[in-house]
């Protein structure tokens, strides 16, 4: 069954295309046998242009709309340069309702972060959370595969064959992407184009919260990959587990037993905040 504002989209099962980034980082949305996925609906240029226009009370939660309105500027020329992309007859991932969709859950809220580089370029695939998927496509991305390989070794959870994180957000992990747009086919096509002003602040806004006594609030932030630990001068004390990133061409190099998410919860638990339930639902 096809959900709400989706498509079901056919496409030929690409043979081995791998596209890297300049750190060796493998972006490998194209590189499944998918002979099907499910595509939310894609936004016209008017949905992207209406963005850059909504105060940003309306485009994030109230504590987020606090934290970034120094970079309002930014953030609005980001939208007004994705909105020109999509009127110049580009696809541009993710659909607009999802585009800023890690600033829905309240910055006060977070206890883990995780950084991620910019969104899968394969339509159906980018939902505005690092690493995560619509949950009906199939199959999930390899990074992602990857990430549920070293869950499984790390505490015995198993493997899930869709790619809908949103249970990790709902217990404070923010899954956010340095750059939060990408035209389809083009990975890092939107790099340097002011999203990284805006997540930048939002990542130094996440380190720098301090709680009534004026000690910091709990935070564990994980760092998978050499564009991610480019954002370590932004977190202060912040308790940081770092490794390879989980690409099929680099996670045999780090990531496989890291064991980031035992770590993670011993550190959160170290700082009297409880700890993250991993395991994610057999089906979204």
């Amino acid at each position: 069954m096809l959900r709400p504002n989706n498509r079901l989209v056919i496409w030929p099962a690409p043979k081995g295309r791998r596209v890297s980034c300049e750190n060796g980082t493998v972006f490998d949305s194209f590189d499944s046998e998918a002979l099907f996925q499910f595509e939310p609906a894609a936004g016209g240029a008017e949905d992207f242009a209406a963005l850059a226009r909504l105060p940003l009370e309306e485009l994030l939660a109230p504590d987020w709309a606090a934290a970034l309105a120094p970079v309002e500027g930014q953030l609005r020329a980001a939208l007004e340069f994705v909105a020109a992309e999509a009127a110049a007859g580009h696809e541009v991932l993710p659909a607009p309702s999802n585009l800023l969709r890690a600033f829905r859950q309240p910055l006060a809220g977070v206890r883990v972060l995780i950084v991620g580089q910019d969104p899968y370029p394969t339509p159906g695939h980018a939902v505005g959370l690092s690493f995560a998927v619509d949950g009906g496509t199939r199959p999930i991305p390899r990074s992602l595969a990857n990430i549920y390989k070293e869950l499984d070794a790390d505490l015995g959870l198993p493997p899930r064959v869709h790619g809908d994180l949103s249970r990790w957000s709902e217990q404070g992990v923010l899954l956010l992407n340095r750059v939060l747009s990408v035209r389809t086919g083009a990975a890092g096509s939107h790099r340097n184009k002011g999203w990284e002003a805006v997540t930048a602040a939002a990542i130094s806004a996440v380190a720098q919260r301090r709680g009534d006594d004026g000690a910091p609030v709990p935070l564990v932030v994980i760092l998978w990959g050499k564009d991610a630990e480019g954002v370590r001068p932004l977190l202060g004390t912040a308790a940081v587990i770092a490794s390879a990133h989980p690409s099929p061409l680099s996670a045999a190099r780090g990531f496989f037993g890291s064991r980031p998410f035992s770590r993670a919860n011993d550190l959160l638990a170290a700082q009297g905040d409880g700890t993250v339930d991993w395991e994610l639902p057999p089906l979204p």
